[in-house]
């Protein structure tokens, strides 16, 4: 995927400047997982002269019987199988001669992304715990703990690296002149924009990072791709490079583990008329667009189109019915927390996997929600993802969609 075909500018207009890469004799901690991106990322760091520290958050508390898998690998960020990556992470820096740390963040995870989690989807939304768990687990509390961990022997960390695939840049402009106003704030924010490798650019995953917290974070694999990584990781005989990726929370099979708490609550499949067409098992187990699983049929094809939490029905219709001209948002981070008074147009992203579109951004007047008009109507926008706005590759801010807007 190309920067072109994303429909965001490899040359930006607005002025910026690259961050400067850790130098040589700067500490650095790296974020370790056990996978090949963060371990490479480590090495490539110590390669450059820099004091290299290797830190691992775990997520693991036993709260939910999932079971090991059967490789003994972990296949997602919340798993009992953490203690072999831990081990694997605790041995690589051992050979590299890198002090590690463990920083246990089981207690905000389940609040901040676990309880967000179900807590959404049974108000019939659907929830991206990534973009939870990057603002307020990894980069929030793992952080601090690795800081309090640094502080009690006397050491000081100049960056905190991830082997996240995204760039980090500043604006030189006055944040304001970016949105077409003439409000001088003095404020020059951090941001996140694209990869180098646009089919894993995660830039939509890190919206609501504040400048704050960028301003120390860098991502040294932004300029490679995916298979440059593995290369290199291959030549550097790394363990890590023949695991495969593993999923960033958990698999839809342990959903019904996830949601054991409390039981489900049976409701009514309805179409758009109010007809009753069948049974739901409850609104956890479905989302906007959805169409397996069902276990309704009709003429054609149905989709999951909305889902009323008041009334514990789900909304199906058919494909064409799915399209919508706009969305309400809330909840928004901006870049450098400077809300736009005015209308601007931008691209924008409903998903991580639909592509950029353009839309235009209207700031309400009247309170803290953002309207955003798509010059082409979407499909399937879910009410509980993050809307994310782009303006020449940069993000600049996200919300979370909490009200969609059908075609007239």
């Amino acid at each position: 995927m190309t920067y072109e075909s994303t429909g965001l500018s490899k040359k930006s207009l607005i002025a910026i400047q690259e961050v400067s890469s850790p130098e040589a004799g700067s500490t650095v901690v790296v974020a370790l997982s056990g996978g090949v991106d963060s371990a490479l990322t480590a090495l490539l760091l110590k390669e450059r002269g820099c004091t290299v520290i290797g830190a691992t958050m775990s997520l693991w508390d036993e709260g939910y019987p999932i079971p090991h898998s059967e490789s003994g690998r972990r296949e997602s960020c919340y798993s009992p199988d953490e203690e072999k990556d831990i081990a694997e992470c605790r041995s690589f820096c051992k050979e590299h001669d890198i002090p590690y740390y463990l920083i246990p963040v089981a207690k905000v995870y389940n609040e901040k992304v676990l309880d967000y989690f179900k807590a959404e989807y049974r108000a019939g939304k659907t929830p991206n715990p990534c973009i939870q768990c990057n603002r307020f687990v990894k980069f929030g509390a793992f952080i601090e703990g690795i800081q309090k961990e640094l502080d009690a022997k006397g050491i000081g960390f100049d960056y905190f690296c991830t082997g996240h695939y995204a760039r980090i840049v500043q604006i030189k402009d006055d944040i304001a002149s970016v949105y077409g106003e003439d409000t001088k704030t003095g404020v020059h924010p951090f941001v996140v924009t694209q990869a180098k490798d646009g089919e894993k650019d995660q830039s939509y995953f890190l919206c609501r990072l504040p400048s704050s917290v960028l301003e120390k974070v860098r991502f040294p694999l932004s300029n490679f791709t995916k298979k440059e990584v593995y290369e290199m990781a291959k030549k550097r005989e790394l363990a890590a490079s023949k695991r495969k990726e593993s999923q960033d929370f958990v698999p839809q099979t342990y959903f019904d583990i996830l949601f054991q708490d409390k039981k489900a609550q049976e409701g009514s499949f309805i179409n758009p008329e109010g007809r009753i067409l069948g049974k739901h098992k409850g609104l956890e187990h479905y989302t906007v667009g959805q169409r397996r699983g069902l276990g309704i049929s009709d003429v054609k094809p149905l989709y999951v189109q909305a889902i009323d939490s008041q009334n514990n029905t789900i909304i199906l219709a058919y494909e064409d019915d799915l399209f919508s001209k706009a969305l309400l948002s809330e909840n928004w981070v901006w870049a450098g927390d400077y809300r736009p008074e005015k209308s601007f147009r931008a691209w924008v992203k409903i998903r991580l996997a639909s592509k950029p579109v353009e839309a235009d951004i209207i700031p309400s007047n009247e309170d803290t929600s953002v309207l955003v008009q798509f010059l082409e109507a979407q499909r399937a926008v879910a009410p509980g993802q993050s809307v994310v706005i782009y303006k020449e590759g940069l993000s600049l801010g996200g919300g979370i969609i909490s009200r969609v807007i059908e075609n007239a």
